[in-house]
């Protein structure tokens, strides 16, 4: 099997500092090249850019989830269970809130998984999650 690719996602923030603080600082991601209209981060290995776009910010639309008001556009990553824990109690203790606190969704269920849920400055949805079984990532 060959390593996985890794993904390229731009998008909007309204202040490249605060992404900076954000992305850099509370989430660790290590900076790339930038311009005074973007910021490249590493995010878990995956190329992620904020471009300077204030109009485009903040999301909209939920979808009910597990009895959760998901935010429809949201990205983020899938931990191992103790990096997801390290970094909720990372999160809880740098105040962050959340949209959805961090829980076990779909307890006992095939897909059995942690998750949480908060926004980043611009107003943008991200999404941790960690997987009881990684085999279950994909299960129906």
């Amino acid at each position: 099997m060959s390593p996985m690719p890794p993904f390229h996602l731009a998008f909007p923030v309204h202040d490249l500092a605060a992404a900076r603080a954000f992305y850099g600082g509370l989430l660790g991601c290590s900076e790339g090249r930038s311009s005074p209209e973007w910021i490249d981060f590493d995010f878990y290995g995956h190329q992620i850019v904020a471009h300077l776009a204030p109009e485009e910010c903040g999301h909209k639309a939920t979808s009910a989830v597990d009895s959760h008001n998901v935010p429809v556009r949201h990205f983020g990553a899938v931990l191992s269970m103790d990096q997801w824990h390290a970094l909720a109690d990372k999160l809880r203790a740098a105040g962050t809130q959340f949209v959805i606190e961090p829980y076990i969704r779909f307890k006992g269920e095939v897909g059995e998984q942690a998750t949480m849920f908060f926004l980043d400055p611009s107003g943008n949805a991200i999404e941790f999650k960690a997987f009881k079984d990684m085999a279950s990532l994909f299960a129906k």
